[in-house]
């Protein structure tokens, strides 16, 4: 079974070597790729392994909306704790770095492995304001799309239009006070995407961030 890995930090998105499947993010229409690699802290072992160790509660992927209607309040999880986002895949997020976040096909050990790789990547820091766009897919599998929002009130909802498609995406922070978050959309088998919107909702609905990005996305 092939394996696949999206690490993320800001805007930066890194495919590791020798894996296969597609790891790619933009920001606004500067359709960037690549990352800073930068040293590494000690190993968060503990805090790693607890997490692993602990039920993974089940999460939806981002669901179609129903109309106007608002999402649920964003999901606060811990440090590298592993959050299902669909097709098996698991979405962590990181203390280190700026916007910092993985996506792990392969199971625990891949998603142990892909925070480790993560905690050496530094990235640039998404401005004030915006979002961030990425998608990540696997042999056999769909299309998973996901990214950073930075924003000075966290957002009510935020969807994804592609492929023809609207969706409600899912979205989680670290505890406290961020400033930060990720979203996250399982697209199924939604076909090759060439344009993608997504938008970030305030409370009362005002636009708090928009991000318009023109491929081919995957």
């Amino acid at each position: 079974m092939s394996k696949q890995r999206f690490v993320a930090a800001g805007i930066a998105a890194v495919a590791l070597a020798g894996l296969s499947g597609t790891a790619f993010a933009l920001q606004g229409q500067g359709q960037e790729s690549g990352g800073e690699r930068g040293r590494g802290a000690e190993r968060p072992a503990a805090a790693l392994t607890a997490a692993l160790t602990a039920t993974v509660p089940e999460r939806p992927a981002g669901a179609e909306p129903a109309g106007a209607r608002a999402s649920t309040a964003v999901r606060v999880v811990e440090p590298y704790e592993p959050v299902e986002i669909g097709q098996g895949a698991l979405l962590g997020l990181l203390p280190e770095g700026r916007q910092n976040y993985v996506v792990a096909w392969g199971g625990p050990e891949d998603f142990r492995e892909s925070v480790e790789t993560a905690r050496g990547v530094v990235g640039d820091s998404l401005r004030p304001g915006s979002l961030s766009f990425g998608h990540s897919s696997s042999p056999g599998r769909g299309v998973l799309l996901t990214g950073a929002y930075r924003t000075e009130t966290e957002p009510a909802r935020i969807t994804l239009t592609a492929g023809g498609r609207t969706w409600e995406a899912g979205m989680v922070r670290l505890p406290g006070n961020p400033g930060w978050g990720v979203y996250h959309v399982d697209a199924g088998g939604t076909g090759p995407g060439t344009r993608a919107t997504v938008t970030a909702y305030g409370p009362d609905g005002t636009v708090l961030a928009r991000n318009d990005v023109t491929g081919p996305l995957w």
